[in-house]
């Protein structure tokens, strides 16, 4: 089953209160095919936008006037009727810490300001990916039958990472908010499948990973990590715990379908 959506049928609300980069940005959206472009300059106007048309895609300048964009970002995940709309965020901000809360909270692409039209075209393809449905096809298994144990204490993070699951096909997802709620799921259940984040209290991924490996009944179990982490030293120590693959957040449709193909089909 595979609908794959085209660029000029996506509608997209670019929020910037620069006239200027506004306009720079929409061109480029024209240049990729996508012609149903709304604009805002503030929160407040963005927001307001956003409720009356809800839209496939919202990209998001970092610094406005009333607000940034992690209070555009919390108002939409709030609002049961457009909690799921796909959120971008285009910045010249570099520091990790700033960008850590987006990362967290399910935005599909960071864009560096400026950004090239290769930067757009990615993640355009990116929103693509997750407004369409297209199944992985595996031999061994029924995609749908596959059993996932999906770990992350951000209900975004989980909200996002499960409608790319879903829209591969996978459609048995449970869900845990730690991993000790993971690990007390372990006991009692059987999956094929555990996607869970690196960073969280109390258990983390790293010591998630080594409670299947060494004590748990399911030991050969698949584990993809999802981290946000980029340090290279701290991403070796932990594919040395017995990760079976890792990818980053934010969470994107194509790397995580090759991944899975790669887990589920060796």
């Amino acid at each position: 089953m595979s609908h794959i959506m085209n660029p000029n049928e996506l509608s997209l609300l670019v929020v910037e209160p620069s006239d200027l980069q506004r306009k720079i940005i929409i061109k480029q959206l024209k240049q990729q095919g996508i012609t149903q472009v709304s604009e805002a300059k503030s929160i407040a106007e963005a927001y307001a936008s956003a409720e009356t048309h809800p839209r496939d895609l919202i990209t998001s300048a970092m610094y406005f006037d009333d607000g940034t964009a992690i209070d555009l970002l919390k108002k939409v995940r709030n609002n049961p009727t457009i909690a799921d709309t796909p959120f971008m965020l285009v910045t010249s901000e570099h520091r990790r810490e700033h960008l850590e809360e987006f990362k967290q909270s399910g935005v599909i692409a960071l864009l560096p300001k400026p950004f090239t039209p290769d930067h757009l075209a990615t993640a355009i393809d990116t929103t693509i990916d997750l407004l369409s449905t297209d199944e992985l096809e595996l031999e061994y298994f029924d995609v749908h039958e596959v059993r996932v144990l999906l770990v992350d204490d951000s209900r975004l993070a989980r909200n996002h990472i499960k409608r790319v699951l879903n829209n591969l096909g996978l459609l048995k997802i449970t869900e845990a908010a730690d991993g000790s709620e993971a690990i007390s799921l372990l006991k009692g259940n059987m999956y094929d499948l555990v996607v869970t984040d690196y960073n969280m209290p109390e258990v983390d991924g790293k010591e998630l990973t080594k409670y299947i490996r060494n004590e748990s009944e399911q030991s050969h179990l698949p584990v993809l990590m999802v981290t946000s982490e980029s340090n290279d030293t701290h991403l070796a120590n932990i594919l040395t715990e017995g990760v079976t693959a890792m990818c980053d957040k934010p969470f994107e449709p194509q790397n995580v379908k090759k991944i899975l193909y790669k887990i589920l089909e060796d």
